[in-house]
């Protein structure tokens, strides 16, 4: 029902593909190395892990990162992943493990490996050290506290979501669209171009209007994406959490009707995101190229979310 919307959309969207030329090569190290970490997952699993891709999905979004560096974030996204399925899969954690997984995570993000919280432990904590270590050496001190400050948007995203699902409440459109930008981890994905170009920006200019709604619109871009590519499954497991699932029911009309309406929403938004980028000031010369860099890799997460949706077996879209 939604292959042919999927590919028509990818049509749709003028920003250029891009992929890291270690990509493939940082998978293969990348599935040499979960074996070792103790992950429960049995040989099946770690084949659905490594078939899924996660370094080729890091490296559209980071297309010029260095190969160690790559390595780094094709860790990171591994274990956001992993989490995501914890989080969302079958035998799911309670609001509860989630918020103890949110506040474990935080503190090793702030506090450093040292820190130690029962909310996460074993090789959840292991995989998050290990891709947290060269982020962790290299950026400011700000920037960290940027980062774990979105990494925690997130997962109390996740955490609500969870209530949300227990009681049986399904969002409206309004109300899914914001919990969504937390669930997606775009938030996350974006403080991670200033660590790939080495040049954070300055909160002002990070928080400023004119990029805040670019990322808003970016990340609506690709959670609305994969709202649509992974609607079957969400349709059991969700509890209403899917952009087309929530029009549906606000709008009363069949699935396959909602499926249209969110690829015109998502059409709208991209005509919008076109616009908001050509709209974004100049900070001045000592700025400009760091801001474009951004505005470049917002661009890439959303373009590098489609590709690597239409070739990770994790959507199987053929």
């Amino acid at each position: 029902m939604t292959d042919g919307v999927l590919w028509s959309l990818r049509s749709d969207c003028p920003i250029p593909s891009r992929l890291s030329p270690y990509a493939d090569r940082v998978q293969r190290w990348l599935d040499g190395q979960l074996p070792g970490l103790g992950l429960p997952l049995d040989g099946p699993a770690l084949d659905r892990l490594s078939r899924a891709a996660f370094a080729r999905y890091a490296g559209r979004l980071y297309p010029g990162a260095t190969e160690p560096d790559l390595r780094s974030l094709a860790t990171l996204f591994t274990w956001f992943f992993l989490v995501d399925d914890a989080c969302d899969g079958p035998g799911r954690l309670t609001p509860e493990q989630i918020r103890a997984l949110r506040d474990g995570a935080l503190a090793l993000l702030r506090e450093g490996p040292r820190a130690r919280h029962p909310g996460l432990t074993g090789p959840l904590r292991r995989l998050l050290v290990r891709a947290w270590r060269e982020p962790r050496r290299r950026m400011p001190a700000r920037w960290r506290l940027r980062f774990a400050d979105a990494v925690g948007h997130h997962l109390h995203g996740a955490w609500r979501e969870a209530l949300d699902k227990a009681a049986g409440r399904p969002p409206d459109v309004a109300g899914y669209v914001e919990l969504r930008r937390a669930t997606s981890a775009a938030y996350v994905s974006y403080p991670l171009i200033e660590f790939v170009g080495g040049r954070p920006l300055p909160d002002a200019v990070y928080h400023h209007p004119a990029l805040r709604r670019l990322a808003d619109a970016g990340n609506d871009l690709l959670s609305w994406y994969n709202d649509i590519a992974s609607l079957e499954r969400d349709r059991a497991t969700s509890g209403g959490h899917n952009l087309v699932l929530a029009l549906a029911a606000e709008h009363r009309v069949p699935v396959a009707e909602a499926v249209d309406l969110a690829a015109e929403r998502w059409r709208a938004t991209m005509r919008r995101f076109v616009v908001l980028r050509a709209a974004v000031p100049s900070f001045g010369p000592a700025l400009d190229e760091a801001v474009t860099i951004h505005l470049d890799g917002v661009a890439d997460a959303v373009r590098g979310t489609i590709d690597w949706t239409l070739e990770s077996a994790r959507y199987a879209v053929r």
